[in-house]
């Protein structure tokens, strides 16, 4: 098979020469005229003018009477004027003022006297409690500005000022085109080999951020002429079309191909990482854009590229976004080919933010939801070490991240459950969770980077768990082991145990799914593998690290290996026959001054709750600590 070749250019000249091409070919945006009642959200096309004051009538602004201010003057406790019906008009808030009258004093200075007769002890002044023509807006006042967004506020000025209609840039209608045969739409039992179709979906939620609307094609085929047809007519129908998958080089990648065919490819690969294969193309003045399928992959380029084109046609420049600086909690190794975008988790320790990188798959479209910045590493670096201050650009609100429990170490289940029940309590904060290990939790808490973390570390010569590892890493009792559960850890294994797996020992003639160094199960892993006399190298998938419980499980369901250790819970979720090899402790560590933070005293009154044992009984292999 011959070799597509892809290039490698630096993100930001990507960016430039594609955009100028797109401005010289002549993309930009057109316009609507659209009711105003209908308008948020919408870019003006060009400045607005009132065609009315506001209010365009001198109106009321009190409950009381209308007068001849000059019938007040004099008017105090010891020369009280008395008001005759003749000389007032009765009016409510809003209501128009009489022409012979310039004033309004308010019902509750008024005294009554009989006779519909009316005394005042104080003089009002012309025009008071009074909005007088144009107080608001004026007859040929700008009331916004060419290219600027409508918002709810914006709207009601304008039809203060008597618009009813604007005229706003159309909204690009952006094509997206899904390929591949392993494709398939959503559903919750696919086959073996199908690829379940959820990126237009991610694309759908962005481009409206973007201000774009947006129009899914059916699932093309990994078939040259169906995917020419299919963007031949998104081309015809749409301003921008993107066509998901086969931007690569692979057998089956024809993206651009048919983007050369129909017009131009300026960029075939960036210099970027996740996402290195888009393809920047233009045809009849409209972007044509190949996505790379990965999901981290094509939501890299749908902010990098994508949202920068929108703005193009919008004809403004995007904005930046929100960034903070962050203390890094894990050293980041990047090849010096690529600028590297990785997705981290942010929560406030202490005086600082910190950042904890999350996967780096592009496939992993997880790494993305739990992600609330990303970390530019750029091109020609060899990476950051951790306890380094860098610059995340924000995913998420600051607010939200200042308002975060930052819980690593080791894996469980019912970390996501105790933080279901903090959600449905309503508490006014978020917990987020990365998977680093009982010993990154060590580390994590003793450096200021986490609040608290899942720890069970057994003490190979005492049987103990933890205590001695708390004490060896984290000087002067600067934190807390805290209870947490007793939980059952043993070999998970195929339902029905098809190997006839009795014991640990037993691992050395199956495939074997481990855990990572660091975390407490690999410790008993090793621990268990001294005490039977087996060295690493005897087994077969030793090396082969995971960084959950589930994702041990998941693999042995998926027959990708035959036993791994883990917790019973995740054993039971998979369907899983589980041998107990030994009882353990579970506890959270947590640093000494957040012990009465009220995040972590609330997570911990979750913890100990009775709504929450009913849950670990549900989820089994779980006792009291």
């Amino acid at each position: 098979m011959k070799h597509k070749y892809l290039n490698n250019i630096p993100l930001d000249e990507a960016k430039r020469t594609y955009y100028e091409h797109l401005k010289n070919a002549g993309f930009g945006c057109s316009s609507e005229t659209v009711a105003v009642t209908g308008a948020c959200g919408r870019i003006i096309k060009n400045a607005s003018y009132a065609v009315i004051c506001s209010p365009h009538y001198n109106a009321s602004a009190m409950d009381g009477i209308a007068v001849d201010s000059r019938i007040t003057f004099g008017a105090s406790e010891k020369t009280p004027v008395t008001l005759e019906p003749a000389d007032y008009t009765v009016v409510d808030t809003g209501d128009p003022i009489p022409d012979d009258c310039d004033a309004v004093i308010m019902v509750e200075d008024l005294i009554e006297t009989g006779e519909n007769k009316l005394q005042i002890i104080s003089a009002v002044s012309p025009w008071q409690n009074v909005r007088q023509v144009g107080e608001d807006i004026c007859m040929g006042d700008m009331i916004a500005p060419s290219g600027t967004e409508l918002t709810a506020s914006l709207c009601g000025a304008l039809l203060a000022g008597g618009i009813t209609e604007v005229e706003v840039i159309k909204k690009p209608l952006v094509g997206i085109i899904p390929t591949g045969d392993e494709i398939v739409a959503p559903t919750s039992a696919p086959k073996k080999g199908d690829i379940i179709e959820f990126n237009s979906t991610v694309f759908t939620g962005m481009l409206d951020k973007f201000k774009a609307d947006s129009k899914i094609y059916p699932i093309t085929p990994d078939n040259k002429e169906l995917l020419n047809i299919a963007v031949k007519t998104a081309l015809s129908e749409c301003d921008i079309v993107l066509v998901s998958a086969g931007s690569s080089a692979g057998r089956d990648d024809y993206t651009s191909d048919i983007i050369s065919s129909l017009g131009t490819v300026l960029v075939h690969g960036i210099a970027i990482k996740p996402g290195k294969p888009a393809v920047l193309g233009e045809a009849k003045g409209k972007p044509i854009i190949g996505i790379p399928g990965y999901p981290v992959s094509a939501i890299v380029i749908m902010d990098e590229i994508v949202g920068d084109v929108i703005s193009v046609y919008y004809g403004k420049e995007r904005a930046n976004g929100e960034t903070v600086k962050a203390v890094l909690s894990k050293k980041i190794v990047s090849s010096l080919k690529y600028n590297e975008f990785i997705r981290v988790s942010l929560g406030r320790i202490g005086g600082k933010i910190s950042a904890s990188p999350l996967s780096r798959g592009a496939g992993v479209i997880t790494s993305f939801t739990k992600a609330d910045g990303i970390l530019q590493i750029p091109q020609n670096c060899e990476g950051i070490e951790a306890g380094k201050e860098v610059e995340i650009h924000l995913s998420r609100p600051l607010c939200e991240i200042e308002k975060t429990l930052i819980i690593t170490g080791s894996h469980d289940p019912l970390i996501d459950e105790v933080t279901d029940i903090l959600s449905k309590k309503g508490f006014p904060f978020r917990v987020c969770s990365t998977h680093a290990g009982s010993m990154g939790a060590i580390y994590a808490v003793r450096d200021g980077l986490a609040h608290m973390g899942g720890i069970h570390l057994l003490d190979t010569e005492t049987g103990e768990y933890n205590t001695s590892y708390i004490d060896k890493y984290i000087p002067s009792e600067n934190a807390t082991a805290v209870r947490g559960v007793g939980r059952v850890q043993g070999l998970m294994v195929k339902k029905g145990n098809p190997l006839g797996i009795k014991e640990f020992s037993d691992i050395t003639d199956v495939r074997y799914v481990n855990r990572q160094r660091g975390s407490g199960t690999r410790i008993l892993c090793d621990y268990l593998l001294e005490k039977n006399g087996i060295s690493p190298e005897e087994i077969n998938g030793y090396g082969n690290e995971e960084f959950t419980h589930t994702a041990v499980a998941a693999l042995i369901a998926a027959g990708n290996a035959d036993a791994g250790l883990g917790i019973y819970s995740a054993a039971k979720m998979y369907g899983l026959d589980f041998i107990p090899v030994c009882n353990e402790k579970y506890e959270f560590l947590i640093g000494k001054e957040y012990l009465e933070d009220p995040m972590v005293k609330a997570f911990l009154e979750v913890l100990y709750s009775e709504k929450f044992k009913a849950r670990l009984e549900e989820m089994g292999g779980y006792t009291e600590a």
